[in-house]
C-alpha cells in the first residue's frame, strides 16, 4: 500500500551525516497512561563516531507521574537491518512492520517488553508543501504514514501488564542532516467530542549559519471526511506559536478556517532525552503522551463572511507533545537513561 512505503529507510546504508526515526506515540486510556517507542538510526559525520542504531521507549503515568519510565539502548549498526518491501525494521530483537511492532529493553531493575498491532492507515500525513520533499535543502524531513490508528495487544513494564484494544495513536517517519535549532510538536487523536478528529501540528526555528528564523508553523486537522491543512508556504505567515515548560499553544489562519489551541501539562509529566545530531551537535527533548489539549475551529463560507465556531475538541490526558532545544529545560527533572 502507498503508505508503507513511505515508512521505507531513506538511508543508503553507507553516506555519513544522516539520521532517521521511526516513532509511535499512543495511549492506554484507562490507566491514564501514555506511551512513547521510538527505532533510530544515526550516521555521524566523519570524527564523530560510527554508526549505530538506538532503540527508545517511554511510559508516562498520568495520575502517578512518580512511575514515570524512560529507558533507551544504543546498538551497534550491524545489529540494524531494514527491507523496503514488506516494510521491515529490526533494532536487535525489536521489529517494526508497517502494522506491528516487538521489542524489549531491559536494565537491572526494569524488564520493559511490547506486542502491538495496528490497520495501517490509508493516507500518509505530510507536514510540510510537496516541494519541501522535492528539494534537499531542508536539513529535516518528516511524514506520518500512519497518523491516527488503533493499537492493539500488550505492553509489559515490570510487573504491570497493558492490554490495549483498539487504543488511539500515531507514527511518523523522520530523516535528515539535522534537527531543526529549535522544535515543538503536537498530535492528538483521542478527542472526547469526536472519535474522527486528529490534529498534527510542528513548529521550527532553522538556523543557517548565524542567523535563526522566526517559528514556522505548520498544522493540519482532521475532522471526519474535512481536512483543514494550513501547511502551504503563503499559510505559514498567517500561524503562530509559543511555547515553554509544559505549555504549547499555536493558530492558523486561512480564508476559510482558522484554528487556535494548546497542549498543556506539569513538569513531571515530561522527560527529557538528549539527541546527538550528526554532527555531534546536541538537541535536548522535552516529551509527555499524557497532556491535556484544547482546540477550536471557526469557518466562514467566503472571505467576505464572519468566522462561526464550529467546534471544540478537548483531551484529558490524551495529548502527545514535545519541545526541542540546544539547552536542557532545568525544570524537567526526569531523564532518559541509557542502559548497556
Amino acid at each position: 500500500m502507498s503508505t508503507e512505503r513511505d515508512n521505507q529507510m531513506v538511508w543508503d546504508g553507507r553516506s555519513p551525516g544522516h539520521y532517521e526515526v521511526w516513532y509511535l506515540t499512543f495511549n492506554h486510556r484507562a490507566s491514564g497512561t501514555g506511551f512513547w517507542i521510538r527505532y533510530t538510526l544515526e550516521s555521524p559525520l566523519p570524527g564523530h563516531g560510527e554508526p549505530y542504531a538506538q532503540l527508545w521507549f517511554a511510559r508516562f503515568d498520568a495520575q502517578h507521574p512518580r512511575r514515570n519510565l524512560a529507558l533507551n539502548r544504543k546498538l551497534p549498526i550491524a545489529e540494524f537491518g531494514a527491507q523496503a518491501s514488506p516494510f521491515e525494521l529490526r533494532l536487535g530483537d525489536a521489529v517494526l512492520r508497517h502494522g506491528a511492532l516487538t521489542g524489549r529493553l531491559q536494565s537491572g531493575s526494569h524488564e520493559i517488553s511490547w506486542d502491538l498491532s495496528f490497520s495501517p492507515a490509508s493516507f500518509t500525513h505530510r507536514f510540510f508543501p510537496d516541494l519541501i520533499y522535492d528539494r534537499s535543502f531542508a536539513d529535516t524531513k518528516a511524514v506520518s504514514p500512519n497518523l491516527m490508528v488503533a493499537l492493539s495487544g500488550q505492553i509489559v513494564v515490570d510487573d504491570r501488564t497493558y492490554t490495549l484494544v483498539d487504543e488511539p495513536g500515531g507514527q511518523s517517519h523522520l530523516w535528515g542532516r539535522k534537527h531543526a535549532h529549535a522544535h515543538a510538536w503536537a498530535h492528538c487523536n483521542a478527542f472526547r467530542e469526536d472519535a474522527t478528529a486528529g490534529l498534527e501540528v510542528l513548529s521550527a526555528k532553522i538556523r543557517r549559519g548565524g542567523f535563526v528564523s522566526p517559528t514556522l508553523t505548520w498544522m493540519s486537522l482532521y475532522l471526519g471526511s474535512e481536512v483543514y491543512a494550513f501547511r502551504e508556504l503563503w499559510s505559514v505567515p498567517l500561524a503562530r506559536a509559543s511555547w515553554e515548560t509544559g505549555l504549547y499553544r499555536f493558530s492558523a489562519l486561512g480564508p476559510l478556517a482558522k484554528v487556535e489551541g494548546e497542549f498543556r501539562s506539569r513538569p513531571e509529566d515530561l522527560v527529557r532525552a538528549t539527541y546527538v545530531d550528526p554532527d555531534g551537535q546536541e538537541a535536548f527533548c522535552h516529551n509527555t503522551e499524557v497532556a491535556d489539549a484544547q482546540v477550536t475551529l471557526w469557518t466562514r463560507r467566503s472571505v467576505f463572511s464572519r468566522f462561526r465556531q464550529l467546534c471544540r475538541l478537548t483531551a484529558r490526558g490524551t495529548g502527545h507533545f514535545e519541545y526541542v532545544a540546544r539547552t536542557p529545560d532545568g525544570r524537567v527533572e526526569r531523564q532518559h537513561q541509557t542502559i548497556r
